[in-house]
């Protein structure tokens, strides 16, 4: 059974930082691109970030660009999602994906075959 199991959300104020794991079971994912998600209460799901198989090409939106940083570990077989100076329009639930066909961006929301429960990112003013 392939589950990917996000940890690492909670309760932050405003400038603070958090870091996100996704760890990946089931089968192995180092051929996969991986990559976050969020979605706020009564807004459309966001691309956060994504990496390619081999950690060397990353991607984000211009709204977290310089703040947060993902990073995989494929010995373990997990993904990171480094987040700093974290703003209130950060509070989503963060969703973890795996990519067979190693899209990234966008096209990794539409292509992504596994997905996780997500994680509450909640930022206090």
């Amino acid at each position: 059974q392939v589950q990917l199991i996000e940890s690492g959300g909670g309760l932050v104020q405003a400038g603070g930082s958090l870091r996100l794991s996704c760890a990946a079971s089931g089968r192995t994912f180092s051929s996969d691109s991986m990559g976050w998600f969020r979605q706020a209460p009564g807004k459309a799901r966001e691309f956060v970030a994504t990496i390619n198989w081999s950690g060397t090409k990353s991607l984000y939106p211009d709204s977290v660009k310089g703040r947060f940083t993902i990073s995989r570990d494929n010995d373990k077989n997990t993904v990171y999602l480094q987040m700093n100076s974290l703003k209130p329009d950060d509070t989503a639930v963060y969703y973890c994906g795996a990519d067979p066909t190693g899209a990234q961006g966008l096209a990794f929301g539409v292509s992504a075959r596994y997905w996780g429960q997500g994680t509450q990112v909640t930022v206090s003013s």
